[in-house]
């Protein structure tokens, strides 16, 4: 039997595992958690992390922690 339930509205965060492996993590209030892996296609999501940060650097494009966290010196804030 397979339980099913919708996702929508469910806030999580999307952690690499492995260097190509990503799940979604969902925690509990008592901070248990389940790992989803991840096999949506074309998943929309909205970013609520005020550390994350887009970096564009030697026609690379990535995303990552802000600078601060990461020790860099902010070159450019795209601002």
């Amino acid at each position: 039997m397979v339980e099913i339930k919708p996702a929508t509205g469910v806030s999580g965060h999307l952690l690499r595992v492995d260097y190509d492996t990503f799940v979604f993590r969902v925690y509990a209030a008592d901070h248990t958690f389940v790992d989803y892996d991840l096999q949506h296609s074309d998943l929309c999501v909205t970013i609520a992390d005020p550390d994350a940060f887009f970096y564009h650097e030697g026609g690379e494009h990535y995303l990552d922690h802000a600078p601060e966290t990461l020790g860099k010196e902010s070159v450019n804030t795209g601002v």
